[in-house]
């Protein structure tokens, strides 16, 4: 069934859109909450709470993309979860690590997490990789948004693991002298 279809469903109120959701975009969100809570139980749990956000939210919300707002949803809710286990220390997940390597990047005082929720940040950065060659953006969206593993981008993308983080240590680094000069660091 296609979005728009998707989307009128849950418009009407009817439970079929779940299921729906489900079948087209359950894979998806478990991946992303996956990549982020590195536990089965709790990825499964997020999907549900989705859903149920999803639900919520549509209406009085009619997303564009059904994806990326079932993206972003399990993200957010992901990261919630996640802030909630992991208020004392990180755990050894991919996100975990993906955070680390993006703390060289961000401004004293303001952590990975913060960042998040800064929206002027967010432009800056957004701008940052809109000016990115293709591939560069992709790998740094998969890496940092989606919390991928080295070993899946570059099984997506077909680079080798090294040059995967040579890409990114680059990135970083252009990403960090970009925030510099948006004012978002003393130098």
């Amino acid at each position: 069934m296609d979005d728009s279809r998707i989307v009128d469903l849950y418009w009407q109120r009817n439970e079929q859109a779940i299921k729906e959701t489900a079948d087209k975009y359950g894979g998806y969100c478990m991946k992303i909450s996956r990549n982020i809570l590195s536990d089965f139980s709790d990825s499964e749990e997020n999907v549900n709470d989705t859903y149920l956000q999803a639900w919520k939210s549509i209406p009085p919300n009619r997303p564009k993309s059904l994806k990326a707002f079932l993206g972003k949803l399990s993200r957010n809710l992901a990261l919630n979860k996640y802030k909630a286990k992991h208020t004392r220390k990180r755990g050894a997940g991919e996100f975990a690590v993906s955070l680390d390597e993006l703390s060289i990047c961000t401004p004293s005082g303001i952590t990975v997490e913060d960042e998040l929720e800064i929206a002027a940040l967010g432009k800056s950065i957004n701008s940052f990789l809109y000016a990115q060659k293709t591939n560069v953006r992709n790998v740094f969206i998969c890496r940092y948004f989606y919390c991928d593993s080295i070993e899946d981008i570059s099984n997506r993308f077909g680079y080798s693991q090294s040059k995967i983080k040579s890409m990114l240590m680059r990135a970083r680094t252009r990403l960090r002298l970009h925030l510099e000069k948006e004012g978002y660091y003393e130098k």
